[in-house]
């Protein structure tokens, strides 16, 4: 079931569950973003923080739920048409841990290829506005090179740049700096840093505590398949309200 929706929340969440076989991953997850901000999802391994992400794009259908991005709400405890999935998938683009960059294509190809064959946008268009995204994250100079020549933050940079060129409201990332070699991690920090300045609306799964602080208008802290606490960045960072927050929180910032 679907329905159209004018809300001030870009995305609103209510009571996602998913289960790969007998382990339920996803309990009940309920929370709102509103357009134009940055929320980081914070938690310890296993807690359900990229399965969250991942039935934001479908690409893990949610068994149970109901999710609504901009105008389009689906409810996943019903059947859900293949054009429906088509169009809510449309509405964000993922950045993932792993860059995903096609191989034999140059830096310039792995960035057209959705717009020109997903999105069937002319192909000129298409790579003017992938030259203006290049030099957005810095690597104009990059445009003819291949993945394999370039550093892994390079690489990460090209994968946002290739998730912009879609045009989705959403743009998700699943702890785009977890792959990267520490001196790597500030250039990639740096361009999200930008894009939540130029107005963009993300969720962000990240464990860079201090980036979460700096850069997150929300903060939700998961574990066990739920939110355990969601609020600013100085409330569920700075003074968090549930134990459990305050014992990862200890653990992450002050490990010895």
């Amino acid at each position: 079931m679907t329905a159209e929706t004018d809300v001030t929340d870009l995305l609103t969440v209510r009571g996602v569950r998913k289960a790969f076989g007998d382990h339920e991953v996803l309990r009940d997850i309920s929370f709102e973003v509103p357009k134009g901000t940055v929320t980081a999802v914070i938690g310890p391994s296993g807690s359900g923080k990229t399965t969250v992400l991942r039935t934001l794009n479908a690409l893990d259908k949610a068994d149970a739920g109901v999710i609504g991005i901009g105008d389009l709400t689906v409810d996943f405890a019903e059947p859900v048409d293949r054009a429906t999935l088509a169009r809510f998938r449309a509405q964000s683009g993922m950045v993932f841990q792993a860059h995903n960059l096609f191989p034999h294509m140059t830096v310039l190809q792995n960035i057209i290829e959705g717009p020109v064959i997903v999105q069937k946008r002319p192909k000129a268009e298409a790579l003017s506005a992938a030259r203006k995204l290049l030099e957005q994250v810095g690597l104009e100079e990059k445009a003819d090179q291949y993945p394999y020549q370039l550093s892994g933050g390079q690489q990460q940079r090209v994968g946002i740049a290739r998730a912009l060129a879609l045009e989705p409201q959403l743009m998700l990332f699943d702890e785009p700096t977890s792959a990267l070699d520490p001196e790597l991690v500030g250039d990639v920090l740096s361009v999200i840093k930008d894009l939540a300045a130029g107005g963009w609306t993300m969720v962000i799964v990240t464990h860079e505590i201090r980036f979460a602080q700096q850069v997150a208008d929300q903060v939700l802290f998961i574990d066990g398949g739920v939110v355990l606490e969601a609020g600013p960045p100085e409330q569920v960072i700075g003074e968090p309200t549930q134990a459990r927050t305050r014992q990862f929180l200890k653990r992450i910032l002050d490990p010895i």
